[in-house]
């Protein structure tokens, strides 16, 4: 990461943090009294392909003692009624705005994959973790909705494990591939944009 870069997501989050306070803690107490407790979704990601780190995300779905994986059809009943919120306009990575100012992931890069599949792809990931991971990026705004087209169709776990390895992490990869070739301060202003207004055309 290019010390622009990085100057770049401190101010971009510390000014977020600053503007969407009261917001956060709306979310906070609403969570707390409709949801209950944990808040928040911890998860080990790959920083690297060889460094982990714990993504913080809010929580969308009930606690159940083993979950693994990627989230697809299998899981859908387990997300509650806030949490199909927080999904749709992306609320739940707000916490992640720490994991910016820690400097585990930036705001513009590969989404950060599970250890499982780094160690089931790692040619694949020691290229795509060239770059450090982001909350959004090309493959989030161009391939996002698709993949989550393709594992709603998927009943079980395995079903949604051997799609997400066969048609989501090649596709991605790409995707990712591309941005890091192109990677700019201007390309990542624009992405962070359109992600925020979730406009993007595929061709």
């Amino acid at each position: 990461m290019t010390w622009s870069k990085r100057v770049m997501d401190v101010v971009v989050a510390l000014l977020l943090l600053v503007l969407l306070s009261p917001f956060i803690l709306g979310l906070v107490v609403w969570l707390l009294i409709h949801e209950g407790r944990p808040i928040l979704y911890v998860s080990e990601r790959m920083k690297t392909a060889e460094q982990g780190f714990l993504l913080w995300k809010f929580r969308t779905m009930t606690v159940v003692d083993t979950d693994s994986g990627v989230s697809g059809g299998d899981k859908a009943s387990r997300i509650t009624q806030t949490g199909a919120f927080l999904r749709k306009y992306r609320l739940d990575e707000l916490p992640q705005l720490w994991n910016v100012l820690r400097g585990d992931i930036s705001f513009v890069g590969p989404r950060p994959p599970l250890r499982r599949y780094v160690e089931r792809f790692p040619d694949t990931y020691a290229k795509v973790l060239r770059s450090r991971p982001g909350i959004t990026g090309l493959a989030t705004l161009v391939y996002h909705r698709h993949e989550e087209t393709l594992l709603a169709e998927c009943q079980t776990p395995q079903q949604t494990e051997a799609v997400y390895e066969r048609r989501c992490v090649p596709q991605k990869a790409r995707l990712d591939l591309i941005y890091q070739q192109r990677r700019n301060l201007c390309l990542d202003a624009l992405l962070m944009a359109k992600t925020v207004f979730r406009r993007i055309k595929v061709h």
